[in-house]
């Protein structure tokens, strides 16, 4: 049983490097050059609406997915895998509206917040929360326990 966790422990990584690493390949995101670019000033790109949301609705799902994996394999508990993908919801539910709200506003927010929104939207940032938080969580429990 323990190697199937770690196995799940480890397609999770391995998926979440191979949807980073093939980012793009797999969605459409005019944003890439613009963010990677370390020149400021390159012109706003074109795009289509249907195909930006669509994309990084992909990509989070894919990040979602290969996340739950991890945190199924670390610590065994079904519960605590939604209770980690309600959360990583939570954060896409709040910070995709004020990305798309950021690109309307041709990032005239700010670069720098606006980059940082990106980061939430399209990076699993979340799971480096989470996986400290059950992993105290879960002493606390054995705490209990004794």
């Amino acid at each position: 049983m323990k190697i199937l966790n770690w196995l799940l422990v480890i397609v999770g990584i391995c998926g979440l490097i191979g949807v980073r690493m093939l980012e793009d390949q797999l969605f459409y995101d005019p944003f890439l050059d613009y963010f990677h670019e370390a020149n400021k000033n390159i012109a706003f790109p074109v795009f289509e609406w249907r195909q930006l949301i669509g994309g990084n609705v992909l990509r989070f799902t894919l990040n979602l997915f290969f996340s739950c994996l991890i945190i199924q394999g670390l610590f065994k508990k079904k519960q605590w895998t939604f209770q980690g993908a309600l959360m990583m919801v939570i954060v896409f539910a709040i910070s995709f509206p004020i990305y798309l709200y950021c690109i309307q506003d041709k990032f005239e927010i700010g670069y720098l917040f606006s980059f940082y929104m990106r980061r939430f939207v399209i990076q699993p940032l979340i799971i480096l929360l989470i996986v400290p938080m059950f992993y105290y969580r879960k002493q606390l429990e054995k705490e209990g326990k004794r």
